[in-house]
């Protein structure tokens, strides 16, 4: 089955759904699963994956774990 096939299979289905809670399910299952980014390297990045990413940034910004301007120069002649 193509993958364009294979969409339309389940957007019937889906139209067919009569309990929210199904429905509710999908639309996690999606949130989860659906690519909404990337990382510098090219990586797919989820929703549930680039919000990990993003409590880990702002815990390190609360723990003073980051590197100022000057120092970032600094570093950056040396590349």
């Amino acid at each position: 089955m193509s993958l364009q096939a294979a969409k339309l299979t389940i957007v019937q289905k889906i139209l067919a759904v009569e309990q929210a809670s199904v429905l509710e399910r999908i639309a996690e299952i999606l949130d989860n699963e659906m690519i909404v980014g990337y990382t510098t390297d090219g990586k797919p990045l989820t929703e549930k994956a680039y919000n990990r990413r993003i409590a880990i940034a702002e815990k390190q910004l609360k723990n003073g774990d980051t590197i100022s301007q000057e120092v970032l120069e600094k570093e950056s002649e040396n590349w």
